[in-house]
């Protein structure tokens, strides 16, 4: 009789549910995973040790491309690090344009693990209507920085312009007619803020139909329902935060325990989940973007109510107007200074943090005086995460791992780093 005996399954880095280019070694009895082994490293793009090259406004742009699907919340905590060595404050009205586009890329990044989650699950439909929400808030990415994607929109000191007071239109051309054209710049009619408010409106409602087709869907249950399970005590020694932390019951927010930016003004909740399976952290999940859009609503009454600066009024910190630049002498020895040297940063250490759709996200400085940081290290939410991978699978089958990758909610960009 033939010896039976566990084989090893190379599961990626190609397969689509990896979510990047993960490479996971599965020791397997049958169907039933008896040891998972993650290896990662195939995405390294060498952040930390690029940014000591580069001075602290030229590294901005690599937080964009960390997460890539969180895009200025990378953002927010690097600059926070950066302002914390400098000892600023920055705009008030600064503060509440950042929480606004935190929690714009917190449903940003949500609908995209949505979509992908669905599909790694099987359902198809899901990812097209995430998409449909997507192509609304990435439209405001663009309104203010003039990128879908990696925006560099906050700057040390506040962020880069004000919110515009029109919006992008859609063009006549041979595949739109101009009745589809009005159609759809209807909505682009007045400003940001009041396109944001009408995404705002109507998006509860979106989550109510993707809650529709998935919460009480006996698929979506049986493929989520304890698969995955990590109890709180778990989930605090591993060092899970966000969600994956919230969905086993522990209710730790930074937005609430520690309040940066204008999060302390805002009014909203914290979902806590009960059992630490996937389909807790799926309805965890589900209603943070409720929360997100409540926040996004404040923020814009906020915002309309109170007109001010947006980015400190210190010229070795933040660039002089262009208008001042291009008609004073001083303004233009200011301009060309920063962009050259950059802002020289009195030595020191700082640690920043947000709460990232993803978790808990850091940056770590050591300045030594210079004009770029002595040694800059990130402090990714999805690392601690994966590293569980091998605690959370075992004993699950072959298709539950797929459901635990998506349920992870990761991006390599910021694993490898």
């Amino acid at each position: 009789m033939a010896e039976i005996r566990n084989y090893t399954l190379n599961f990626g880095p190609q397969h689509p549910a990896a979510h990047g280019v993960l490479r996971l070694v599965l020791e397997m009895d049958g169907e039933v995973i008896m040891r998972a082994d993650p290896h990662i490293g195939l995405l390294h793009r060498a952040t930390e040790k690029l940014a000591e090259h580069k001075t602290y406004v030229q590294s901005l742009p690599y937080m964009d491309r960390l997460d890539y699907v969180s895009m200025m919340c990378n953002e927010h905590a690097y600059c926070m690090a950066v302002e914390k060595l400098l000892g600023i404050g920055i705009p008030v009205r600064a503060q509440h344009i950042r929480v606004m586009f935190d929690e714009i890329t917190r449903i940003l990044n949500h609908l995209l693990w949505l979509g992908t989650h669905g599909l790694d699950i099987g359902a198809m439909t899901m990812f097209l209507y995430c998409f449909r929400e997507r192509e609304d808030l990435l439209d405001c990415y663009e309104a203010v920085s003039g990128a879908r994607m990696h925006a560099a929109y906050y700057r040390p000191g506040g962020v880069y312009r004000d919110l515009p007071d029109t919006m992008p239109q859609y063009q006549a051309s041979p595949y739109r007619s101009a009745r589809e054209v009005a159609r759809l710049n209807e909505a682009r009619s007045g400003s940001l803020l009041d396109f944001i408010e009408r995404f705002v409106e109507r998006f509860p409602q979106r989550v109510d139909e993707y809650e529709t087709l998935l919460t009480e869907n006996r698929i979506w249950k049986q493929r989520t329902v304890g698969i995955g399970v990590v109890s709180p005590e778990r989930a605090v020694a591993r060092g899970f935060t966000g969600p994956m932390l919230r969905g086993s019951g522990v209710a730790w927010d930074l937005r609430k325990k520690q309040p940066y930016a204008a999060y302390d003004k805002v009014d909203f909740d914290v979902p806590v989940g009960v059992n630490g399976d996937c389909y807790d952290r799926y309805l965890v999940r589900m209603e943070e973007m409720r929360q997100s859009a409540r926040i996004v609503r404040q923020c814009i009454d906020w915002l309309r109510a109170n007109p001010g600066p947006v980015i400190v009024d210190d010229h070795k910190v933040a660039p002089p107007s262009r208008v001042a630049m291009k008609s004073n002498m001083e303004e233009l020895i200011h301009h060309f200074k920063l962009f050259t040297e950059g802002i020289h940063v009195p030595p020191g250490e700082a640690y920043a943090a947000v709460e990232h759709p993803k978790g808990e996200f850091g940056i770590y400085f050591v300045s030594d005086g210079a004009n770029k940081p002595y040694r800059m290290k990130i402090r990714p939410p999805g690392f601690a995460h994966l590293s569980a991978m091998d605690e959370i699978t075992r004993g699950h089958m072959l298709a539950d791992v797929v459901a635990i990758i998506g349920t992870l909610d990761i991006v390599f960009g910021e694993i490898d780093r």
